[in-house]
């Protein structure tokens, strides 16, 4: 009888149930999963937490998503549980998921690829190898997955709303917010307390908490307070503030809070106190007296062994060998749009082009899209990665509704987008002040000579 299933889920394309698994302990799985999904947890020898899903009638893809953040905190089960809650679409589409909580909390690219490829040993220890294993990343996590693509063999890539430009530029857009910010607010630091640079996000001794930030944020601009209801100078500084960083103001506080404690990590945890950001030459625009800002904004260069050092761990060389599928919200307010253009010229530079299509979307959030989108993109990947199909943006998008049906949460592609380039809404750093992405060669040769470059795990 058990041959007989075997034969017949092999003549129907699935691939037969899994075995139990010898290493993973089961858990419970969220209720957002299909009925008779089996799901795993735990945490693995060097501390990530992981979560595994694998539903009934598994089609034999392996999904591995690696998740956004970066969270600052120590990692938890909690961490893998959401994203397979918020993921769980894959899983209902009949793929197995794993994803890993990493194994500690902060900056690292690299790290985030080494537990990822964990994770994936040890599903193929538990379970066997998968016929077609596909990576996805969100967010921070596509920075990792598209690290990852260069470095291991997958069969397919899919980036969703992924940050693309690296680190050595790719919060060059925080950094402007970082110094305007001081430059109108002057309470970050305030006159009273310990002065820093403000590279550093944030002195490493400072106590202070995400709602201390908030409220000086408050303090400053009233952002938390109806229009009506903002000082005179509060209106105004949200004004200069919002027109020269062109940043959305539903999210100002959140760039705020990544441009201070996440730099204070990447500084003084990942890079031992050197600084990767520079903002030299830099001419500020849109605020009421561009003069006075450029005169009086607080000015620095980076060290270019912090730059390299970061650039290694998270830029992108382009060097792509298997199908990479994007989709990009357009209006996405944390990961602008944009990154896709920096991520194109990457791999077009690498020669590559005939390994992406980048898909954009009508939607406006950067943690989630629709299901019916998600559905639609991992759907035409598999295909492109099984039969050469490659698709394009109108046929994704002719494909959505039969998803959309199952998921109602609409379909928002929009074939004809495309967005401008990274510079025009990331203020460019002059004689490029940023260390340029590493080509494939490059890496390889500062792997070999400089084995301690980069951000260690």
């Amino acid at each position: 009888m058990q041959t007989v299933s075997l034969i017949a889920a092999l003549l129907m394309g699935l691939a037969p149930a899994p075995a139990p698994a010898d290493h993973l302990p089961t858990v419970a799985c969220p209720t957002t999963l299909p009925a008779e999904t089996t799901c795993y947890g735990g945490q693995d020898s060097n501390g990530a937490y992981y979560s595994v899903a694998i539903p009934r009638g598994w089609n034999g893809t392996l999904v591995l998503h690696t998740h956004g953040g970066p969270d600052l905190g120590a990692p938890t089960q909690d961490r893998s549980v959401d994203d397979l809650t918020r993921w769980s679409v894959m899983v209902r589409e009949g793929y197995a998921w794993a994803g890993s909580s990493y194994r500690r909390g902060g900056y690292g690219t690299q790290m985030a690829v080494l537990d990822t490829e964990n994770l994936r040993a040890m599903f193929t220890r538990s379970f066997g190898k998968p016929r077609t294993t596909l990576l996805h990343g969100q967010s921070w996590g596509g920075n990792i997955a598209a690290k990852a693509a260069e470095t291991y063999k997958y069969d397919g890539v899919l980036l969703t709303n992924g940050v693309l430009a690296g680190g050595s530029r790719g919060y060059n857009y925080r950094v402007d917010l970082r110094v305007v910010y001081q430059y109108y607010c002057g309470n970050h630091p305030r006159p009273t307390e310990p002065d820093y640079p403000l590279w550093m996000g944030l002195r490493p001794d400072s106590a202070m908490t995400g709602s201390g930030l908030r409220a000086r944020l408050q303090e400053c601009t009233g952002i938390e307070s109806r229009p009506e209801e903002r000082t005179a100078q509060q209106a105004s500084n949200l004004k200069d503030i919002l027109g020269v960083t062109r940043l959305p103001e539903r999210t100002l506080a959140s760039h705020l809070n990544f441009a201070t404690f996440t730099f204070r990590d990447i500084v003084h945890n990942r890079l031992g106190g050197r600084n990767p950001f520079g903002n030299m030459g830099v001419r500020y625009t849109g605020s009421h007296d561009d003069v006075a800002l450029n005169k009086g904004v607080q000015r620095f260069s980076a060290d270019p062994s912090a730059v390299r050092d970061l650039s290694y761990d998270s830029d992108l060389t382009g060097s792509i060998k298997v199908p990479v599928l994007t989709m990009h919200a357009i209006d996405d307010p944390t990961a602008f749009v944009e990154h896709e253009s920096a991520y194109r010229a990457s791999v077009g530079n690498a020669g590559n082009a005939r390994h992406l299509v980048q898909i954009f979307t009508q939607e406006s959030e950067h943690s989630a899209l629709s299901d019916s989108g998600y559905a639609a993109a991992i759907s035409a990947l598999s295909t492109w990665v099984h039969t050469g199909r490659k698709p394009t943006p109108a046929s994704v998008a002719a494909a959505c509704p039969a998803f959309d049906a199952k998921y109602h949460e609409g379909c928002f592609v929009d074939p004809a987008f495309s967005p401008k380039s990274y510079e025009s809404r990331v203020y460019p750093r002059p004689g490029g002040a940023h260390w340029p992405a590493l080509t494939e060669f490059q890496a390889k040769v500062w792997k070999r000579f400089y084995p301690n470059v980069g951000i260690a795990p």
